[in-house]
């Protein structure tokens, strides 16, 4: 299985889940040719971490593939979610 299709199953299947934002700031890195810590990745397990490698050389053998569009969809929703989830957290546990 390509490791793009590996990398868009795992954020699926959780969301929130620190190695799926890792990869979903990865893919969104790539994508939009922005800085990306590399620190992050030595934060993976060695399987993620070795996932993530293939993502990022699948990315640039193929960079119009189909299934990069679903994974960077996919990354774009998580990244939104979690830019909404922090603006709402402060609002609600602010002192009464």
């Amino acid at each position: 299985m390509r490791a793009v299709k590996k990398a868009r199953k795992l954020i699926e299947t959780d969301p929130g889940n620190q190695t799926a934002q890792t990869l979903s700031r990865l893919v969104l890195a790539l994508e939009s040719e922005t800085p990306f810590q590399l620190a992050d990745l030595y934060k993976l397990g060695y399987e993620d971490f070795e996932l993530a490698l293939a993502v990022i050389g699948e990315w640039r053998l193929d960079r119009y593939y189909t299934s990069k569009a679903v994974l960077l969809d996919l990354s774009m929703q998580v990244e939104q979610n979690n830019a909404q989830v922090a603006t709402e957290t402060p609002a609600a546990t602010a002192p009464m």
